[in-house]
């Protein structure tokens, strides 16, 4: 459309249906002039006439442009959201785990759960992704191809892959890769932002958001795991409530007086979860023979309270 007919699109990553959207404004070129809806801008001014080039810029300072991107991501988000419910309730769910031989069959929130607290491997809270089994069948590929997760560097078997992976540290996904932008919900919540913008906002206040335009879905699944014992819970809140209460780690405080965005809440969660499978402290590092006797320690110590230095566990993305 750049070469052929000079329009340029601003933010065109940001249009949620362009199929649409092209479809909406080729009919109504057809009622109207260009220049009725386009910024006219020129090109090599200073150049003779006959060098000269009008370029058109659509773009959502236009009103009506700007009605019409919010008109299709509002309804991609219904279409998501709808997604993800059926996903929440689904209980035909099956796969294999990644890292073991283990077989799930259900709802997802149970491979999800395993996966994290077994193998240190935390995608995100099931309710904070759609699209799951795409989700998994693209990881699963990744490593059937022996391709690191985080890097995705590729090695020449398996066994080196997992060594890699582990002393890495890159049993996890990179939040930079954008081919994972998809398959979360904070992706399709803001009008007209990447999750570049949305990823310093509070991710409790998203969810408080969602609970109040959606509370009819109630009861769901237990899909949030505690970081230091078995206990599940519904909602992130109650997960916080209790880790407060029986472990003395005050979640919702630590974000605020690090000043965590979303992403570094991940990267920490992540690495607490490895550390607690590991059985090893992450504040003094010792090590315990029992995940029992490594909370017994961490609660007796208040090692579980306080965060070891941010460059042991923010690491550079």
């Amino acid at each position: 459309m750049i070469i052929e007919h000079k329009l340029v699109i601003a933010d065109v990553k940001l249009v949620a249906d362009f199929r649409r959207y092209i479809l909406y404004w080729k009919k109504r070129f057809a009622e109207q002039p260009i220049t009725d809806f386009c910024s006219v801008v020129r090109t090599n001014s200073e150049a003779p006439l006959e060098e000269q080039d009008n370029y058109f810029l659509l773009c959502d300072v236009l009103p009506e442009d700007r009605l019409l991107r919010e008109q299709l991501q509002q309804k991609r988000l219904r279409e998501i959201l709808e997604q993800q419910q059926q996903e929440r309730y689904d209980i035909s769910f099956h796969s294999m785990c990644m890292f073991c031989d283990q077989e799930f069959t259900g709802n997802r929130s149970v491979l999800l759960n395993h996966m994290a607290r077994e193998h240190g491997f935390n995608i995100g809270l099931p309710d904070n992704i759609v699209n799951c089994c795409e989700f998994l069948t693209v990881l699963q590929e990744k490593l059937d191809n022996l391709q690191c997760l985080y890097c995705e560097k590729v090695f020449r078997d398996k066994n080196t892959l997992k060594d890699h992976m582990r002393k890495k540290q890159h049993r996890r996904i990179n939040a930079k890769n954008k081919e994972y932008d998809k398959f979360y919900i904070i992706n399709y919540l803001e009008f007209g932002k990447s999750w570049e913008e949305v990823q310093s906002e509070d991710d409790r206040e998203l969810l408080d958001n969602l609970e109040e335009d959606w509370s009819d879905w109630e009861e769901h699944p237990a899909c949030a795991v505690c970081l230091f014992c078995e206990q599940q819970a519904d909602t992130t809140e109650k997960l916080y409530l209790h880790m407060q209460k029986s472990h003395g780690f005050d979640f919702p405080k630590i974000k605020s007086e690090h000043g965590l965005n979303f992403y570094q809440q991940v990267k920490l969660v992540n690495f607490i979860r490895r550390e607690v499978h590991h059985c090893r402290c992450y504040n003094c590092q010792e090590k315990f023979q029992s995940k029992g006797g490594l909370i017994s320690h961490m609660e007796e110590m208040k090692h579980i309270t306080f965060l070891p230095a941010r460059s042991t566990w923010d690491q550079p993305q």
